[in-house]
Parts: C-alpha cells; sequence; structure tokens
C-alpha cells in the first residue's frame, strides 16, 4: 500500500514531528510505501533525513521562498523561527492554501497514493479532503489543533468544511475524543483513540542511578508561557542552591524565550542551558537526570513524560486530562500530580492563581526531592512503571494504525 504522508511543518523538533517519523519508520518496517509533504524552511539543512524517513520520495512546501513568512507553526510558540495563524492576513492565508494545494496536487498525481495520513484536524486536512474526496484519509489529532481551533475562531468553517469528512481520527486519549466530538461535531465511531507511542530503543534505563546529594532536574519542551516554563524557574527559587542542577532543554522564538532567558541568569549558574537536543542526545539527558518536570497549560498526550519514565525518572506535571488518564492508577509515587490553576484562556492561567501555582510546584519538586535523595539509588524500574510503558511502545501503537489503515484500504 502507498501511503501519502502530510504535515504542514517541520517533521521533527516536535511532538507531531516525533510522531510522524516514528509512524513512518514503522509503516516502512510493515512493507508499506511512505511518500511525505511537508512544509520546511527554506534553508532546512536535514534532507537527507526527509529522504531517509520517506524512504521513497517526499515533496515540501518551502517557506520563506515559496511562502513569504517562516513556517506557520501549529502552536503559537515554535522551537525554531515561526509564523502564528492567527496573525496571517486574509491574503497570506490565500497564498498559503494555493500553495500548499498546488504541492498537494503534485504529490497524489505523481505518487497516486492508497491512502492519504494527516497530521493535525486543521486547514492541511481539510483541504486535502476537500480535493481528494475519493482517496481514503487518516488524521492524527495532537492536541496543538485544538488549541488552534480555540485560538482562531475566523478559521473554524474553513476547518469544518473538510475535517468532517475525514474517514478515520486518531485520538491520544478518551479525553481527547470526547473534545474532538464537542469541537467538530464528527461521529463518535470515526474517531478512535489509537494513544501515542516513545521509542523504547532509545528512551530507556541503563544502569543504576548513582547516589549524591544534588538532584538532576530535566525540563524538555518549547521555552514559552503555555509549557508553565517561567512558573517552573520561580518555583525553582524556592528550593536549596546545593539541592539540585536544573537541565533547561529546548528553544523557542520571540519574547516569551527572552523572559525565560532572564530569569535563567538569576540562578547563578545552576541552571545548565542546552538548546535543542536530538533524540539520541535527549534520550542520554535523560539517564543522567533523576527528575523530570512538564508543567505545561495545555498538552494532548506528551510523549516526552513516557521517555523520561523509560530512561527512569521520576515525573512532575500538571493534571492534564490526557495525562490523569493514563498516570492517575499509579501507586508507586514516581509520577507527581500538580493541579492546573484557573486559566483566563485555553492555555494561560488567571494572574491571581500565579502564587498558588508556584507553591504546588514548589511543593511537588520537595516532595520528590525528598524521595530521589532518602531512598537508596534507584537499579530497576517499578513493576507498574515497566507495565505502563509496555502499553505505549512503537510497535504497539502503529499495529492500531495499521488495522485503520486496512480498513479504509477495502472499502
Amino acid at each position: 500500500m502507498k501511503i501519502l504522508h502530510i504535515l504542514s511543518q517541520i517533521p521533527e523538533a516536535t511532538g507531531s514531528g516525533i510522531y510522524l517519523q516514528s509512524a513512518l519508520q514503522h509503516a516502512a518496517n510493515r512493507g508499506f510505501q511512505n511518500y511525505l509533504l511537508a512544509g520546511i524552511p527554506a534553508d532546512f539543512p536535514n534532507h537527507k533525513t526527509l529522504q531517509k524517513l520517506a524512504c521513497c520520495d517526499y515533496n515540501a512546501v518551502y517557506f520563506e521562498q515559496e511562502l513569504p513568512f517562516p513556517v506557520v507553526g501549529m502552536s503559537d510558540v515554535m522551537p525554531y523561527p515561526s509564523t502564528r495563524f492567527c496573525d496571517l492576513s486574509h491574503s497570506e492565508l490565500s497564498l498559503y492554501a494555493d500553495c500548499f494545494e498546488q504541492k498537494l496536487v503534485e504529490a497524489v498525481e505523481s505518487w497516486q497514493p492508497d491512502l492519504i495520513h494527516s497530521h493535525h484536524l486543521w486547514l492541511l486536512t481539510s483541504l486535502t479532503r476537500q480535493k481528494f474526496p475519493g482517496i481514503p484519509l487518516v488524521t492524527s489529532c495532537h492536541g496543538s489543533d485544538l488549541r488552534q481551533f480555540h485560538n482562531c475562531p475566523h478559521l473554524q468553517p474553513t476547518v469544518l468544511a473538510g475535517c468532517r469528512e475525514i474517514d478515520a481520527i486518531c485520538a491520544l486519549s478518551q479525553v481527547q475524543k470526547g473534545e474532538i466530538q464537542q469541537l467538530y461535531g464528527i461521529e463518535a465511531h470515526k474517531i478512535h483513540v489509537i494513544g501515542a507511542g516513545y521509542n523504547h530503543e532509545r528512551f530507556y534505563f541503563s544502569e543504576q542511578k548513582t547516589e549524591h546529594k544534588t538532584v538532576n532536574i530535566l525540563y524538555a519542551g518549547k521555552l514559552s508561557r503555555a509549557k508553565g516554563v517561567p512558573w517552573l524557574l520561580h518555583a525553582l527559587k524556592n528550593l536549596p542552591a546545593d539541592q539540585f542542577i536544573f537541565h533547561l532543554v529546548g528553544d523557542s522564538d520571540g519574547i516569551e524565550k527572552l523572559e525565560i532567558l532572564k530569569i535563567v541568569e538569576e540562578f547563578d549558574g545552576r541552571i545548565q542551558v542546552h538548546g535543542n537536543l536530538d533524540q539520541e542526545h535527549l534520550a542520554h539527558l535523560m539517564r543522567q537526570a533523576d527528575l523530570f518536570i512538564l508543567p505545561s497549560f495545555y498538552e494532548g498526550l506528551p510523549l516526552v513524560l513516557l521517555e523520561a519514565l523509560g530512561c527512569g525518572c521520576r515525573i512532575i506535571t500538571t493534571a492534564l486530562p490526557g495525562v490523569v488518564e493514563i498516570f492517575s492508577g499509579l501507586s508507586s509515587g514516581w509520577v507527581e500530580l500538580v493541579e492546573l490553576p484557573k486559566m483566563t484562556t485555553i492555555d494561560m492561567p488567571l494572574s491571581s492563581e500565579n502564587e498558588k501555582f508556584i507553591g504546588d510546584l514548589t511543593s511537588a519538586l520537595q516532595v520528590q526531592l525528598d524521595h530521589i535523595q532518602k531512598q537508596p539509588p534507584v537499579n530497576a524500574l517499578p513493576a507498574e512503571i515497566l507495565s505502563l510503558l509496555g502499553k505505549y511502545t512503537w510497535e504497539g501503537i502503529f499495529l492500531k494504525i495499521e488495522q485503520l489503515y486496512n480498513r479504509l484500504s477495502v472499502k
């Protein structure tokens, strides 16, 4: 079967990009012919990576060349220079749609795919459905698309025009399935809770954690307010300076990055700023870390939590609906859930909640620091953590996706 995979942004560096890479790899392992259409900057350096991922062939929309602006990101803050959908003018949106439509038509006419697998319930998916109603279409929802749906009401009619006609949708959780039904008015039988997987061959527990008084704490993600990073940094100020070293992994562009780096300067070297890391280097750093923290205000299913657990990190994360669905049953204390603050928008807390949220993060940090410092060094993952991780390997996740492929291809 020939599969055309499409993503409107760079197929790396974000959750959806890593998801796409894994889907391409496992589709190839299962004998599918992969083709790829993606959005990339004109100076994109990793063309060989795309060729290897797609196996058969790839094509791209080149931002800052064919389109006169940086990549339009599915999140308002991306780990590379980007444009926000909410800032595009009517003429820019038309140009965006025309350019992707041209490349999409070229891809379908050249490769004659049996099925299309798109990413995000958003503009490119809607365009694909309307342009090629006769080709089976599977779409993976990643959560950032639902956030854009909230933030860009003027684009909702365009999105709904095609997305309501998708053949099958891959949701990350039962909670997300309900949100898709509510926002898009899509029938429940079209939405399949597939989840997402982590690469257990890369993110693994290798050896006993060393015994030490100074705890290595790690954050990996975009440097943005929506990820809760400024609040996390303020919470770290409340801890004794000799208790931890904090590793900040990730990047972004613009004011929010500058705000975060300004706070970092107040720590006098106790924070190591790594910038963007590829998956191999991130996995190595996770294996050295004791504690991973993700204080995000809005996510679908953050794969980075599974990756960190696989590497032997204890976890602190906000009690996001998809996260609670997966982790609330754990009893080992390895995952500490922090209550979400009251929000003024989908991913921004009320200012009156700042002090309480920082306090809650501080308390969670102290709980996990006490566990790490008082318990013997870990030499194996607890049985319930291993059992949980076993449900989220990419081999298992892709088998569910393959079932959708096969079901749609015989209709």
